[in-house]
Protein backbone atom coordinates (compact mmCIF):
# COMPACT_ATOMS: atom_id res chain seq x y z
CA UNK A 1 0.00 0.00 0.00
CA UNK A 2 0.89 3.84 -0.79
CA UNK A 3 0.11 7.08 -0.58
CA UNK A 4 2.50 7.82 -3.40
CA UNK A 5 1.02 7.50 -6.56
CA UNK A 6 -1.87 9.47 -5.15
CA UNK A 7 -0.95 12.43 -7.51
CA UNK A 8 -0.31 10.04 -10.50
CA UNK A 9 -4.17 8.79 -9.85
CA UNK A 10 -7.35 10.96 -11.40
CA UNK A 11 -10.15 9.05 -9.30
CA UNK A 12 -11.46 11.63 -6.24
CA UNK A 13 -10.86 11.30 -2.70
CA UNK A 14 -7.85 8.67 -3.37
CA UNK A 15 -5.71 7.67 -0.12
CA UNK A 16 -4.41 5.02 -0.91
CA UNK A 17 -3.45 2.56 -3.80
CA UNK A 18 -2.17 -1.15 -3.08
CA UNK A 19 -2.09 -4.27 -4.61
CA UNK A 20 -3.01 -7.71 -3.12
CA UNK A 21 -0.88 -10.65 -4.20
CA UNK A 22 -3.07 -14.44 -4.17
CA UNK A 23 -0.72 -17.57 -5.12
CA UNK A 24 -3.28 -19.92 -6.70
CA UNK A 25 -2.45 -23.70 -6.05
CA UNK A 26 -4.19 -26.91 -6.78
CA UNK A 27 -6.54 -28.36 -4.47
CA UNK A 28 -7.72 -32.10 -4.99
CA UNK A 29 -10.19 -32.43 -7.42
CA UNK A 30 -9.69 -28.97 -8.88
CA UNK A 31 -9.27 -28.27 -12.46
CA UNK A 32 -5.98 -26.41 -11.51
CA UNK A 33 -4.52 -30.44 -10.35
CA UNK A 34 -1.10 -31.03 -11.97
CA UNK A 35 -0.70 -27.17 -12.89
CA UNK A 36 1.85 -25.69 -11.60
CA UNK A 37 0.85 -22.74 -8.79
CA UNK A 38 -0.19 -18.56 -10.37
CA UNK A 39 0.10 -15.37 -9.26
CA UNK A 40 -2.42 -13.36 -9.82
CA UNK A 41 -2.49 -9.56 -8.20
CA UNK A 42 -4.99 -7.29 -7.29
CA UNK A 43 -4.53 -3.02 -7.85
CA UNK A 44 -6.72 -1.35 -5.90
CA UNK A 45 -7.54 2.48 -4.59
CA UNK A 46 -9.22 3.66 -1.63
CA UNK A 47 -10.48 6.76 0.53
CA UNK A 48 -9.00 5.44 3.37
CA UNK A 49 -6.58 7.19 4.99
CA UNK A 50 -3.22 4.95 6.12
CA UNK A 51 -3.71 5.22 9.87
CA UNK A 52 -7.18 3.90 9.04
CA UNK A 53 -6.66 1.72 6.68
CA UNK A 54 -3.63 -0.89 7.55
CA UNK A 55 -2.52 -4.02 5.46
CA UNK A 56 -4.55 -6.03 7.57
CA UNK A 57 -7.60 -3.92 7.48
CA UNK A 58 -7.31 -4.05 3.48
CA UNK A 59 -7.56 -7.73 3.15
CA UNK A 60 -10.10 -7.67 5.77
CA UNK A 61 -12.42 -5.23 3.61
CA UNK A 62 -11.45 -7.11 0.40
CA UNK A 63 -12.63 -10.57 1.82
CA UNK A 64 -15.53 -8.78 2.65
CA UNK A 65 -16.32 -7.65 -0.81
CA UNK A 66 -16.53 -11.60 -1.41
CA UNK A 67 -19.00 -11.97 1.37
CA UNK A 68 -21.66 -9.78 -0.59
CA UNK A 69 -20.55 -11.99 -3.65
CA UNK A 70 -21.32 -15.36 -2.25
CA UNK A 71 -24.23 -14.18 -0.76
CA UNK A 72 -26.20 -11.95 -3.36
CA UNK A 73 -24.82 -12.79 -6.99
CA UNK A 74 -24.22 -16.90 -6.03
CA UNK A 75 -28.07 -16.90 -4.99
CA UNK A 76 -29.26 -14.61 -8.05
CA UNK A 77 -27.22 -16.89 -10.25
CA UNK A 78 -28.24 -20.33 -9.07
CA UNK A 79 -31.29 -20.04 -7.43
CA UNK A 80 -32.94 -17.46 -9.40
CA UNK A 81 -30.55 -18.90 -12.89
CA UNK A 82 -30.87 -15.29 -13.53
CA UNK A 83 -27.76 -15.75 -16.45
CA UNK A 84 -30.26 -17.34 -18.57
CA UNK A 85 -33.00 -14.68 -18.66
CA UNK A 86 -34.52 -13.72 -22.05
CA UNK A 87 -35.70 -9.86 -20.43
CA UNK A 88 -34.12 -7.67 -22.62
CA UNK A 89 -36.46 -4.90 -23.55
CA UNK A 90 -36.57 -1.32 -22.15
CA UNK A 91 -35.84 -1.32 -18.10
CA UNK A 92 -37.14 -4.75 -17.31
CA UNK A 93 -34.37 -6.67 -17.16
CA UNK A 94 -32.83 -4.06 -14.05
CA UNK A 95 -36.59 -4.08 -12.59
CA UNK A 96 -36.25 -8.02 -12.57
CA UNK A 97 -32.99 -7.64 -10.61
CA UNK A 98 -34.41 -4.97 -8.22
CA UNK A 99 -36.96 -7.79 -7.54
CA UNK A 100 -34.67 -10.60 -7.03
CA UNK A 101 -32.68 -8.80 -4.92
CA UNK A 102 -35.66 -7.73 -2.83
CA UNK A 103 -36.52 -11.48 -2.21
CA UNK A 104 -33.35 -11.92 -1.24
CA UNK A 105 -32.98 -9.22 1.43
CA UNK A 106 -36.50 -10.51 2.53
CA UNK A 107 -36.08 -13.91 2.85
CA UNK A 108 -32.45 -12.71 5.12
CA UNK A 109 -34.50 -10.20 7.08
CA UNK A 110 -36.75 -13.30 7.95
CA UNK A 111 -34.07 -15.30 9.22
CA UNK A 112 -34.23 -18.11 6.06
CA UNK A 113 -31.03 -20.38 5.94
CA UNK A 114 -31.86 -21.99 2.57
CA UNK A 115 -33.57 -19.25 -0.03
CA UNK A 116 -33.88 -22.38 -2.72
CA UNK A 117 -36.07 -23.65 -0.66
CA UNK A 118 -37.63 -20.99 0.44
CA UNK A 119 -38.34 -19.48 -3.02
CA UNK A 120 -40.25 -23.02 -4.30
CA UNK A 121 -42.28 -22.77 -0.28
CA UNK A 122 -43.51 -19.34 -0.44
CA UNK A 123 -44.11 -19.59 -4.54
CA UNK A 124 -46.71 -22.56 -3.83
CA UNK A 125 -48.39 -19.78 -0.95
CA UNK A 126 -48.35 -16.81 -2.03
CA UNK A 127 -50.11 -15.84 1.27
CA UNK A 128 -46.62 -16.60 2.80
CA UNK A 129 -45.21 -14.51 0.75
CA UNK A 130 -47.14 -11.33 1.65
CA UNK A 131 -46.72 -11.51 4.91
CA UNK A 132 -42.80 -10.87 4.60
CA UNK A 133 -43.42 -7.59 3.03
CA UNK A 134 -46.40 -7.32 5.91
CA UNK A 135 -49.38 -7.44 3.48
Amino acid sequence: MSSALNAYVSFPHVEQVFCIERIVTKLDGSPLRGKRPRVERMFGVTSLAPVLALPARLLELNRGHWSIENRVHYVRDWTFDEDRCRVRKGHAAQTLAALRNLAISLMRQALVSNVAASVRRHARRVGRALALIGV
